[in-house]
């Protein structure tokens, strides 16, 4: 798999972590975790919401400062003309900086990689080093070049002058990774690659096309360490894998000794259910909702029933629609032409305050920008969908919007010190969940859910599958878009395929399977 398995032993590690630990107000985020990534080996770091992951990572990158008493350890690493340009770093964690990662080859690549859609591939390369110059003018020629030779070594699907947007995501992906490599070298000696959950966004394969990828990077000498919720990529990509649970470093295994079930339960510290399947609602049941030959920004005429008590899937790939179908029905894109019937009657919402009058209810796919209120409370956050209801003579009643959240919190299984507590205090899992409280307990007849796990680990997943199967049960018809085919076998009674904007293809369970769902989305194509 990679460069480190069956190879000599190497007695210098590429990255060393020795008793680190980290703690914010009243809340130790690390405990003395020690790690060790060996050279070019690729090292999942995986764990659950809350467990610290992220916390290393900011740390490893000199964005927050590790407690006193740990250490940080990074090998020696080649410029691009093979010549040592750094020899091995050796810091107090508390004095480890964003200079110092540098300088000792540390490289990061985000969930959001921080690309430029607009820019060609060669003026996004050059914002991570720099334009060549010559006489105050940009020397084109060698930027190409430069480019060119980045595009080979990381076998990307593109010319320089290609506009970024042109790409598929995951090559925009390894062109983050080209950028933030293009001054390390290659070999044991290129610095570690740190991707912090590059895959959240990506199409199942887009996915594998990344992956293969990395692979032949770590074929190649380079050490990656590799941060992602997927158990699946996890397991078919890592040569080593580290489990974080509540700040500790629980177990560090080689992969191929590990199953998806062990793994799942070194995570969540407990046996979690995994093999969780939708039921179809029959036919008899009452219909909910109707989308009559809809046109509206992405779709084309798409006709649509779901009944109650029924948990509809969206599949498709990226820019097929999916959200823009559930942005429709919730009043934020206007519709061109068709019609949409809430129980039996016509809905044709022109802003999403007259959906959520009507008893829809939509949790958006990007929580951080659209879902979540990050510096208020617990409290105010689940209360935001109705704050008007604790008015009274010209006062909001603290009391009966306390009582309300803490029975929320209990209710949809909000883990927080209190409701007191700020919202960015907590899991990416429990944010998700508060954004489901928030609008769950309104009882919705209409449930729109935008990618609901979308970078939440697998213990908080498999409760929200539930808290959307128990609102199912409670009579309201629920429709999940998402990019994981996996989830939608295993959460929905029913999926649809979209591709361009029209809907190609529907299965029914007990007949849902992934594989088929990935085929009708591109095979689809040539029938659209």
């Amino acid at each position: 798999m990679s460069g480190a398995e069956g190879g000599p032993a190497i007695a210098v590690p590429a990255l060393r972590l020795a008793h680190l630990s980290k703690t914010f107000v009243g809340t130790r985020a690390l405990v003395d975790v020690d790690l060790t990534v060996q050279p070019g080996e690729i090292h999942a770091l995986v764990g659950g919401n809350g467990s610290g992951k992220s916390t290393l990572i900011k740390i490893l990158a000199g964005v927050y400062q590790a407690d006193p008493g740990g250490t940080i350890e990074v090998a020696g690493h080649a410029s691009s003309d093979g010549r040592l340009a750094g020899s091995r770093v050796e810091a107090a964690a508390d004095h480890w900086s964003p200079n110092k990662a540098f300088a000792a080859g540390m490289r990061f690549v985000h969930q959001n990689p921080g690309v430029f859609d607009t820019l060609t591939v060669a003026e996004n390369i050059a914002i991570g080093h720099g334009f060549p110059t010559a006489a105050g003018r940009i020397k084109w020629g060698d930027l190409r070049r430069r480019t060119q030779e980045l595009i080979d070594r990381f076998a990307i699907r593109a010319t320089p002058d290609a506009p970024l947007i042109a790409l598929n995501p995951a090559d925009r992906t390894m062109v983050a990774v080209a950028r933030a490599l293009q001054d390390v070298g290659t070999g044991l000696d290129s610095g570690v690659l740190v991707l912090d959950e590059p895959t959240s966004a990506l199409p199942a394969a887009d996915i594998e096309v990344l992956l293969t990828a990395l692979r032949r990077c770590a074929a190649a000498g380079q050490t990656i360490l590799y941060v992602s919720h997927r158990i699946d990529e996890v397991l078919a990509l890592a040569d080593r894998v580290t489990v974080l649970r509540d700040g500790h470093r629980i177990a560090t295994r080689p992969a191929k000794e590990l199953t998806e079930t062990a793994l799942v339960e070194l995570i969540a510290g407990r046996s979690v259910a995994t093999d969780s399947r939708g039921t179809a609602v029959a036919d008899g049941s009452d219909v909910v909702l109707e989308l009559h030959g809809v046109h509206a920004g992405r779709l084309h005429g798409v006709d649509l029933t779901v009944r109650k008590g029924e948990v509809v899937g969206i599949a498709g790939l990226l820019g097929s629609g999916r959200s823009t179908l559930l942005r429709t029905v919730f009043g934020a894109v206007p519709i061109r032409s068709g019609s949409i019937v809430l129980n039996g009657h016509m809905a044709r919402f022109s802003r999403p305050g007259q959906a959520i009058a009507a008893g829809v209810s939509y949790v958006p796919e990007d929580r951080g920008r659209e879902a979540v209120f990050a510096g208020q409370s617990v409290r105010e956050n689940i209360s935001a969908g109705g704050v008007m209801a604790y008015w009274r003579r010209l006062r909001l009643q603290h009391g009966h919007e306390r009582r309300d959240a803490v029975a929320a919190m209990r209710s949809f299984l909000v883990r927080a010190a209190s409701d007191k507590a700020p919202l960015a205090t907590l899991s990416g899992g429990n944010q998700q969940k508060v954004v489901l409280a928030r609008w769950l307990r309104r009882q919705p007849r209409v449930i729109l859910l935008d990618e609901p796990t979308q970078g939440v680990d697998v213990g908080a997943r498999q409760e929200i599958y539930d808290l959307i199967q128990r609102s199912a049960d409670a009579g309201a018809a629920v429709v999940v878009a998402s990019n994981d085919f996996e989830e939608l076998v295993r959460v929905c009674g029913r999926v649809v395929v979209l591709r361009d904007g029209r809907i190609v293809g529907e299965q029914v369970a007990p007949n849902l399977d992934s594989h088929r769902l990935t085929e009708l989305a591109y095979r689809s194509e040539n029938a659209a």
